[in-house]
């Protein structure tokens, strides 16, 4: 059978299951109305298609969109809105930008910086981790992070060549910490995006570029630190840790990695200062993150001056992405705006209305933890989950904005098959390289994703409050 007969027969009993829940209430006294019942039955098909079918998830959100306009639910023109959203610009900018500076080698010529300094594993780990959490202040995608660390992994590897177990270690670091660095920045994953404006549509407050480093880079530090560790615990011997490791600049192969910047290099180096500088100083002047991305941009593909024409600089634009976010945005909006995600929320969450807060909040986030296993796209995580939350928080005594930044945060642990996140499957296949299997996934995985969700919740009691984001 073809996927796309998959869907359309998981449609088909979403259907007559919505209509069984709509006419049975789920023992609710105020049964969905029809609008939140077709979004419903359309959100219900998205998520199987996400789940279990080949199907692309841009396919699948961009065909659940149409499906709401053309009920009536949804009107076409929150669907072009979405397209012309101001996340989506944001990110347009962003991406532009990375292309330019991804083609002058700064990035790599920092890995390079860091490295060298290393005398043992332990160092080398952790000064790795350093360079993979700023770069999520410059690439605003995982997959693209992922990207751009392949080739400082392939040239670490060629050195450390005999010591299997050290090119291992740095095969599951890598991914691990790309994941879950990517909380502290709002552009880190569209998943982030997400969440703002799901809370911008329902409170008329979302949390802003510098609100969300404030919050997220703390957490992004401690956690990608200790999977740092945890991973070089686990899979090395104190041997391997013991000995020295010897690496040079001439190690990596390139142009520019080492002596006085190019031209290029300093270009990339005052258009990313320059961006970075006017999105967290955007209470003082007030422009929007979106212009700042694109003057940014401009900057990055002006003629002569700029990094990288803006022809060749559009087409490394991830379109695909752009446009799942934007239909993700208008599902996300669609399950508010018709009542569909309160009435799941107090269907699915009502138990635990009675509970203290922090066993909802501690339900959300294990939950948020364990998603990752069936919904593999972060975003496509999100906007099943925080629409939900969101509805549903206050009842539970939690504030919005608590719960749906702990949700997402939370999100952000993808690290037990291959195919739970797009960074550890590009680490599981690299070209000449042995790197880890299905089982090291497992076997980390055990021990990591407790240790996250915990760590989340202990984020969300007692250093998120004191950082302006109350608990209640």
């Amino acid at each position: 059978m073809s996927a796309i007969a998959q869907v359309v027969g998981a449609a088909v009993v979403v259907a007559v299951v919505g209509t069984y829940a709509w006419q049975a209430g789920f023992r609710s006294a105020d049964p969905p109305s029809v609008p939140a019942l077709l979004t419903l039955v359309v959100f219900g098909a998205a998520v199987w298609a996400w789940m279990a079918s080949g199907l692309d998830d841009t396919y699948v959100s961009l065909a659940a969109v149409l499906a709401l306009v053309l009920a009536g639910v949804l009107p076409a023109e929150g669907l072009f809105a979405a397209l012309g959203s101001e996340l989506v610009w944001l990110m347009l900018g962003a991406f532009v930008m990375a292309a330019g500076i991804a083609g002058t080698g700064l990035a790599t010529r920092t890995a390079v910086a860091l490295v060298v300094r290393a005398r043992n594993p332990r160092q080398l780990v952790h000064l790795l981790t350093v360079g993979l959490v700023l770069t999520a202040y410059v690439v605003p995608s995982t997959s693209a992070r992922a990207a751009l660390a392949v080739p400082v992994f392939i040239a670490l590897a060629a050195v450390l060549g005999p010591r299997e177990r050290l090119v291992k270690t740095l095969a599951l670091l890598f991914p691990t910490v790309i994941l879950l660095s990517a909380v502290g920045s709002l552009l880190g994953a569209g998943a982030h995006l997400l969440t703002s404006q799901v809370l911008a549509a329902a409170t008329g407050t979302g949390i802003g570029y510098v609100g969300w480093m404030l919050l997220g880079l703390p957490l992004a530090v401690v956690s990608s630190h200790l999977a740092a560790e945890l991973v070089l615990w686990m899979f090395t011997r104190p041997e391997d840790r013991s000995t020295a490791v010897r690496i040079a600049p001439e190690d990596f192969a390139g142009d520019g990695l080492t002596g006085p910047l190019t031209t290029l290099q300093i270009r990339a180096l005052v258009v990313v200062a320059a961006t970075v500088a006017l999105w967290i100083s955007e209470p003082l002047h007030g422009i929007s993150p979106a212009v700042v991305a694109l003057l940014g941009a401009l900057a990055a593909t002006a003629p002569r001056h700029g990094l990288i024409a803006i022809g060749p600089a559009l087409r490394e634009v991830p379109w695909s992405l752009l446009v799942f976010l934007a239909t993700t945005l208008a599902l996300g909006t669609a399950l508010v705006d018709s009542g569909a995600a309160a009435w799941l929320a107090g269907l699915v969450l009502e138990p635990l209305s009675a509970a203290p807060p922090v066993v909802f909040l501690a339900v959300v986030v294990v939950l948020s933890t364990l998603m990752h296993l069936v919904v593999q796209s972060r975003s496509a995580r999100s906007s099943v989950l925080v629409p939900i939350v969101v509805a549903f928080a206050p009842a539970a005594g939690l504030a919005p904005a608590a719960a749906a930044f702990a949700s997402t945060a939370a999100a952000g642990f993808c690290h037990t098959l291959p195919a739970s996140a797009k960074p550890v499957a590009v680490f599981a296949r690299v070209d000449g390289t042995d790197t880890y299997d299905r089982c090291d996934l497992l076997r980390l995985s055990r021990v990591l994703m407790p240790l996250h969700a915990v760590l989340v919740l202990a984020f969300a009691m007692w250093v998120w409050p004191h950082l302006g984001l109350p608990l209640t």
